[in-house]
């Protein structure tokens, strides 16, 4: 039976493309120094525990995901980023991303969502870009 680091590090790959944009690894790398448990609790909690879990797809985790992020306002936008990543990832569109964006325009208002959509514009462009030089 595979321990909950397991699960999760093996669930995290279904969301990280290494390659495009920034990823939950470097997140991780990047506490390494100051804080190396939070790496060990996404893996272990998020990915290994809720994450793993069965009734919902990867693309609709990731748009639940998206949709938290956005309600929590400029706070979450560094999180929205690497998130956007992940959902692009799994196989969501951006004209999925931005849609569910705009659908919560009667909810949080309508500049939550136009910060939202910049970030998403911002990882969109950014991986074009990436592609172009691939």
């Amino acid at each position: 039976m595979k321990t909950r680091y397991e699960k999760g590090i093996e669930k995290l790959r279904d969301y990280t493309n290494e390659e495009k944009g920034t990823n939950h690894f470097e997140l991780m790398k990047g506490l390494e120094d100051i804080a190396p448990d939070i790496g060990k609790y996404i893996v272990e909690f998020a990915y290994g525990d809720i994450y793993s879990r069965s009734n919902l797809s990867n693309k609709h985790r990731a748009l639940t995901v998206l949709s938290s992020l956005v309600t929590q306002g400029a706070g979450s936008l560094p999180q929205l980023e690497l998130h956007i990543n992940t959902a692009l990832n799994v196989g969501l569109t951006e004209e999925e991303i931005v849609e569910a964006m705009i659908q919560l325009i009667p909810y949080v208002g309508f500049p939550t969502v136009i910060n939202a959509v910049k970030q998403a514009q911002h990882v969109f462009h950014e991986r074009s870009k990436e592609a172009a030089y691939a």
